[in-house]
C-alpha cells in the first residue's frame, strides 16, 4: 500500500497496492534485497506458517461448532461462520508466499497473493457485522427481537462478500490510483464503529440492575464479545493505519524490509487469534468429558 517510486512524472500518481514492498528489483528476490535486515521477514513468514498450522484447524473447528450447535446458535454466528471461511482461505497461502519472497523473482504470482491479501483486508467488515448485531441486542432489544428471525443477516453477509471480492479483485490489479486510501479509511471506520459500540453497550450495562452492579448475562456476554473484537482491531488491524502514513519518515530499506512486514504480520495473525478467542469461550465437548471424568476420580 505504497506510492511507487518510479522516475518521471508518474512518480506522484502511480500506486501499487500490495503486501509486497515496493522498489524491489525483479532480478533479486525480496529476501535477497533485505539480506542486511532479514529478521523481520523471517518473523513474518513464521507468523504466516503459524497461521497455516494453527489458524486452519482452529477455524475449521469454529465451523464445526457452529454447525453442531445450529439449534442453539447466536444470531452473530452467521458472521462468525463467514469470517472463519475467509480466514481458512487466507491461511492456505504461506507456501506460495514463502516461494515468492525467498525463491522467485517473477511478479505474476503476486497477483494471486494480492487477491488473498485483499480478502484479508476486508475481514474487519465481518467483525463490524458481529459488533452491530451485539449492539442491537443490548441497546435496542425490542427492534432486535422483531428482526431476529428474518433473513437480513444472510443478505448482509452476502453484501459483505460482494464488497470483499470486488475489493480483492481491485487490489489484485495493483495499479489503481489512490486505492490505498480505501484500506486506510475502511480500517479507521471499522475502528471508530467498534469504539462507538463498546461505549454504547457499556453505558447500557452500567444502567442495568437495581444497584447497577448486576449485569444481565446476555448483555454481559455481548459486551465481552464486542470488547474482544475491539482488542482484535486495535492489535491486529490498527498498526498498518498508524505506520503507513509515516512512510517518508523511515529510510526506504527500513520501511520495506521492517515496518512493512511488522504491520502486515500483526494484521494477518488475526486469522489465528480470532478463532482461538471464539473457541476459548465455547464449551468444547471433549473438555466437558475430561472434566466429568476428573470429578469422578475418588
Amino acid at each position: 500500500m505504497f506510492l511507487t517510486d518510479v522516475p518521471g512524472p508518474l512518480n506522484s500518481s502511480l500506486l501499487f497496492i500490495s503486501h509486497r514492498p515496493l522498489n524491489f528489483s525483479e532480478e533479486k528476490t525480496v529476501y535477497e534485497q533485505c539480506k542486511d535486515i532479514p529478521a523481520v521477514i523471517i518473523w513474518y513468514l513464521g507468523l504466516q506458517f503459524i497461521n497455516m498450522f494453527l489458524g486452519i484447524p482452529a477455524n475449521l473447528m469454529v465451523l464445526w461448532l457452529i454447525h453442531k450447535n445450529k439449534g442453539d446458535s447466536s444470531t452473530s454466528d452467521i458472521f462468525i461462520l463467514h469470517l472463519a471461511i475467509l480466514d481458512v482461505l487466507f491461511c492456505l497461502i504461506p507456501p506460495l508466499e514463502l516461494a515468492n519472497i525467498v525463491f522467485l523473482t517473477t511478479s505474476s504470482t503476486w497477483y494471486v497473493l494480492r487477491f488473498f491479501y485483499g480478502m484479508k483486508d476486508s475481514s474487519p467488515l465481518f467483525l463490524s457485522c458481529i459488533c452491530l448485531d451485539r449492539y442491537m441486542a443490548v441497546v435496542h432489544p425490542i427492534t432486535f427481537t422483531e428482526l431476529k428471525d428474518r433473513q437480513h443477516r444472510a443478505v448482509l453477509a452476502l453484501v459483505v462478500w460482494l464488497i470483499t471480492l470486488a475489493y480483492a479483485a481491485a487490489k489484485c490489479v495493483g495499479n489503481i490510483v489512490n486505492f490505498e486510501k480505501v484500506f486506510t479509511w475502511m480500517i479507521l471506520a471499522t475502528f471508530a464503529f467498534m469504539v462507538f459500540c463498546n461505549i454504547a453497550i457499556l453505558w447500557v450495562l452500567r444502567q442495568s440492575g437495581p444497584g447497577r452492579d448486576e449485569m444481565h448475562p446476555v448483555k454481559k456476554r455481548a459486551f465481552k464479545m464486542v470488547l474482544i473484537i475491539l482488542a482484535i482491531i486495535v492489535f491486529n488491524y490498527f498498526p498498518p493505519v498508524a505506520l503507513f502514513p509515516f512512510q517518508h519518515y523511515f529510510s526506504p530499506d527500513v520501511f520495506r524490509c521492517y515496518i512493512h512486514y511488522v504491520a502486515f504480520g500483526l494484521m494477518d495473525f488475526s486469522s489465528s487469534i480470532q478463532p482461538m478467542l471464539y473457541l476459548s469461550k465455547e464449551k468444547l465437548p471433549w473438555a466437558n468429558c475430561c472434566q466429568s471424568s476428573t470429578t469422578q476420580i475418588p
